[in-house]
């Protein structure tokens, strides 16, 4: 059994050293609830597709900064309304000019707050119609109408309908942009692993370079604590890498004369000298930078549910409209007949389907936030509603990607003393497994006994006195290469472990060894109930790992997983996910660099708070507290949020298949006729249930 057990300093940290709790993004270059969908491009942005292309340089604070100068705007505009003042008894001041002072802050409102939409309606006008143009559209009809009226026209004018329509789609398209502002930054992350310089050695002499000057075949030196910026092979020494990058593995892995050693990977205890075999694209960390270009370019466009309706509302807007325009000009005059088609473009653009969408965004994103959930990709919680497999990444994600100890087996001494000998010869340690020992100690509050003539032997383990004793403390192996007894029982032990995937450390005197102490990954404390969770919802539980089968298989039967994959390679890990997807809509949820593809590739991408930034940076929701039971309530949240999403969308668009029939006077002819005002009132009554629906999404439970 070889489990190599070697000594090193704090600045090996291993899993999560890349990783900052502070995710700044980039503006999206398209946002909207009903901005058509968005595809991750290569270079870790947003593009958007459909018809909202247009505005995609727009930014939340431009959006907001046009809200609130057009709200003022607004305020005088609803003072001299003849509307407002019929409906609540008072008269507005009157002076000379009084009059224009509504056609002038129309004109102002029409070019500066509806700017966005003219230019967005432009751009969809050349690809596919949607919101853009119906607000355009209703903007532009109301604008022109209203000015005609103030100029002669016979008519009502519709400057508050104008002003407020415009001041809600601002609202709207404010609140939305910046709930979901943010840009994936993968790419970035992961070229930050490979250090910029590296040692070249040449006729014994140590020159540093830039790394993009090493050739293969070079030979480097890679220092203790030292990223090691080249794939290579060890000619000379022996030390500890930390892999987890790459692997998912928690454990160094020993590396002696003829091992293999990664570019991004930690040298975490001698010096080695390393002779170059690969270099630039392709190294094993350019390989995954592919992966997840890849992963970024051809993730499928997803269409959202309001941009259909937007489309379609257009459609019948416009044909609605000039059908009314042409019946009534038929049968009355042409003022009536304008009238009747301003209602009926005015109505069909509720304000409410401007607030459907991203209300409900941002009070589920508030409501993920209060639950350790992090949206960062909002069609996330669309698709989410399907899932029907959720697949984990192991280390970090169900276990803790920190060892402790499983077992202690002692022969002719009590297991607790066995385990408090060893956890003193480690103290000096800062090796992973000797931390565990040391921690499982205190745990138990055992009294470490003192300990002197500390030595560490290179590639075994470590000795010292104890009560005039020597002991040593290392690798399986060191018993035998010093012919030491080794009883039977510690060898069950040993094989028991073996078979566990587990890494064992003996604790032996001179002549024999006295205990085996075997170590494990813990398993976090809530994936239990995590797994179960799941079955109750009739989801399936999948576990990927580049663990050894045994580890997989203990992990697995300890959770109660359905099923597991075990030494998955990075490239391989995204192939599951694609299997898996063919089978039923599938959920990842990782925390490592070597995750980040998957957690692309997969319908929901879930990142462990804790993982490196490239997962989460990767990732469509993050689980901020390091709880895989967070994943959970990332299903159930999202189940809720499409279930208010589908509520709104009826409530701001529902209203129409009656109001669009009343607004073209269809009921004319016995007196029921809705007049512009009216239908003001029915859009202002939508958008009120729609955001106290949106609000009552807080109070949703999620476990």
């Amino acid at each position: 059994m070889n489990h190599p057990h070697h000594h090193t300093t704090q600045a090996e940290n291993s899993r999560g050293s890349h990783h900052s709790g502070n995710h700044t993004g980039h503006p999206v270059e398209a946002a909207g609830a009903y901005h058509g969908d968005h595809t991750h491009s290569a270079q870790g942005g947003h593009k958007g597709h459909g018809g909202h292309s247009g505005h995609g340089h727009h930014s939340p604070a431009m959006f907001k900064q046009r809200f609130f100068v057009s709200l003022v705007l607004t305020l005088p505009i609803l003072y001299f309304s003849p509307q407002l003042q019929g409906w609540l008894g008072y008269e507005a001041i009157a002076f000379p000019g009084s009059g224009w002072i509504n056609p002038i802050l129309g004109i102002a409102l029409y070019f500066y707050g509806g700017w966005p939409f003219l230019k967005g309606a432009w751009h969809e006008v050349q690809s596919k119609i949607g919101m853009m143009t119906l607000i355009a559209l209703a903007i532009t009809v109301a604008f022109i109408y209203s000015l005609a009226v103030s100029l002669g026209l016979e008519g009502m004018p519709f400057y508050w309908e104008l002003a407020t329509l415009i001041d809600i789609m601002l609202l709207g398209h404010w609140i939305e942009m910046a709930s979901v502002q943010g840009a994936s930054k993968a790419l970035e992350e992961l070229s930050t692993l490979v250090p910029n310089e590296a040692h070249r050695m040449r006729n014994g002499d140590i020159e540093d370079v830039s790394v993009d000057q090493i050739q293969t075949g070079d030979v480097i030196l890679i220092r203790p604590g030292e990223q090691i910026p080249n794939d290579g092979e060890v000619i000379e020494g022996s030390t500890s890498v930390n892999e987890s990058f790459l692997t998912g593995e928690s454990k160094p892995v020993h590396k002696e004369v003829g091992d293999e050693v990664v570019a991004g990977s930690v040298n975490t205890e001698g010096s080695v000298q390393v002779r170059v075999t690969r270099i630039g694209d392709d190294t094993a960390i350019s390989q995954i930078m592919r992966l997840v270009e890849e992963a970024q370019s051809s993730r499928s466009r997803y269409q959202v549910l309001a941009d259909k309706v937007a489309y379609w509302l257009t459609i019948i807007a416009i044909a609605a409209g000039t059908l009314t325009f042409v019946v009534w000009l038929t049968l009355a005059d042409l003022i009536f007949s304008i009238n009747r088609a301003v209602t009926v473009l005015v109505i069909t653009c509720p304000h409410a389907l401007g607030l459907a969408i991203p209300l409900v965004i941002a009070n589920s994103t508030g409501l993920a936030a209060r639950n350790g959930i992090l949206v960062r990709n909002r069609d996330s919680l669309e698709r989410a509603k399907d899932i029907k497999i959720v697949a984990f990444d192991k280390t970090g994600t169900l276990t803790q990607g920190k060892f402790g100890v499983q077992n202690v087996a002692a022969d002719g001494m009590g297991e607790e003393q066995a385990l408090a000998i060893a956890a003193a010869l480690e103290n000096p340690s800062e090796h992973p497994l000797a931390k565990a020992i040391v921690d499982s100690a205190k745990e138990r509050k055992l009294d470490l006994p003192h300990m002197r003539d500390f030595q560490t032997v290179t590639g075994r383990g470590v000795e010292g006195m104890i009560d005039g004793q020597n002991y040593r403390v290392g690798r399986p192996e060191w018993v035998k290469e010093e012919n030491l007894s080794f009883s039977d029982s510690l060898q069950q032990a040993l094989d028991r472990a073996d078979d566990r995937g587990e890494s064992a450390v003996v604790l032996m005197t001179g002549d024999r060894a006295i205990a085996v102490i075997a170590m494990a990954d813990q398993v976090r404390e809530r994936a239990r109930t995590t797994i179960d969770r799941l079955h109750e919802m009739d989801i399936q539980a999948v576990m990927i790992t580049g663990d050894a089968e045994a580890v997989a298989r203990a992990v697995a039967e300890d959770l109660g997983i359905d099923r597991y994959y075990a030494r998955v390679l990075p490239e391989d890990k995204v192939n599951r996910i694609k299997e898996l997807k063919k089978e039923a809509p599938t959920a990842f949820v990782g925390d490592g660099i070597n995750d980040a593809a998957a957690l692309l590739e997969a319908n929901m991408g879930l990142a462990i708070g804790a993982g490196t930034n490239v997962a989460i940076e990767s990732a469509d929701l993050v689980l901020i507290e390091d709880d895989p039971l967070d994943a959970v309530k990332a299903l159930v949240l999202a189940k809720k949020t499409y279930g208010k999403m589908i509520q709104n969308l009826f409530w701001a668009t529902g209203y129409n298949v009656i109001a669009i029939p009343l607004a073209a006077g269809v009921l004319s002819a016995w007196g029921i006729v809705l007049s512009p005002a009216v239908g003001a009132l029915l859009m202002s009554l939508s958008t009120v249930i729609v955001a106290i629906n949106a609000v009552m999404l807080r109070r949703a439970k999620l476990t």
